[in-house]
């Protein structure tokens, strides 16, 4: 699938469409003709065009960076709306994938910060797709492992426990429609691709969600730092829910209250405490040696 950079009309590409690299004169993103061999081009005839400062689809999930982009390209399960790159960040998704589901508007790594930011780190990539289904809580497996946020509001927090839990292969993570950050942005880049990986299972009280899984038999465990019952102490079976608080105010007493077990991660130096993306890895890791 060819497409024109001086055209705005070929610029969305179709989603569905299967674009390789190559432009409408024969020549790929990196600067070689079809048969491999360099190029040289006028440079204002051929260089990419501003996209100006358009907004957004509304709705869309913005995904960033190469490996937020390069995992939601390759889920089949990502309605995709627009992709943005520079020459050299399509160059690597085509080497990476091959064939892409969607052509891209090559643009200069300007335009993508007039969207992002100066201080986004996007790798000249910029991506608009439909935000992933939620699952609901009565669709979970037998053996699920859940991770459950209480109001944990940080993007780089939320981000980080996602990447983590997708390493972990976590079933899901159980969050809040409110006062819980939207699964994009800079929670997606947090992510590093760890989005397409772990679904969101957004409810709408999680104290009522968790006394839900409770009597589907999960185990609830909640994390907290003064509790009684060392981590190391626990032997936990599936299907469990692990509970994470905000940090510095910890879980709140309902969400406390619905929790079959409440655990401490058990320090040794003069530190107390941990940053909640940190914590989790440290549960997951413990949890799942036994």
């Amino acid at each position: 699938m060819a497409i024109r950079r001086d055209d705005p009309g070929g610029v969305r590409g179709r989603p569905g469409g299967a674009w390789t690299g190559k432009s409408v004169d024969g020549k790929s993103v990196d600067g070689k003709s079809a048969h491999g061999k360099a190029t040289h081009r006028p440079a204002d005839r051929h260089r990419p065009r501003s996209a100006g400062p358009l907004p957004a689809t509304e709705g869309a999930a913005v995904l960033y960076g190469f490996h937020p982009v390069v995992q939601a390209l390759a889920n089949a399960e990502r309605r995709l709306h627009r992709l943005l790159a520079t020459e050299n960040g399509a160059a690597r998704l085509v080497e990476a994938l091959g064939t892409l589901r969607i052509a891209p508007e090559l643009v200069r790594p300007a335009d993508i910060n007039r969207r992002l930011g100066p201080d986004a780190v996007h790798q000249g990539l910029y991506l608009e797709a439909d935000p992933l289904p939620s699952p609901g809580l009565d669709a979970l497996p037998a053996d699920a492992l859940l991770l459950a946020l209480d109001q944990i509001t940080d993007p780089h927090n939320v981000g980080a426990i996602v990447r983590t839990a997708a390493a972990f292969g976590v079933t899901g993570i159980v969050t809040t429609a409110r006062h819980a950050p939207g699964a994009t942005g800079v929670l997606a880049k947090s992510a590093s691709g760890g989005l397409e990986h772990v679904p969101f299972l957004v409810v709408r009280n999680l104290a009522e969600a968790l006394i839900e899984l409770g009597a589907q038999g999960f185990t609830r465990i909640g994390l907290d730092s003064e509790a009684e019952t060392s981590l190391d102490a626990l032997i936990p079976r599936r299907p469990a829910v692990i509970v994470l608080g905000a940090e510095g105010k910890g879980l709140r007493e309902r969400t406390r209250t619905c929790c079959d077990v409440l655990a401490r991660i058990p320090f040794t130096g003069a530190i107390r405490s941990l940053n909640v993306s940190n914590a989790a890895a440290i549960t997951l890791y413990a949890l799942g040696r036994r």
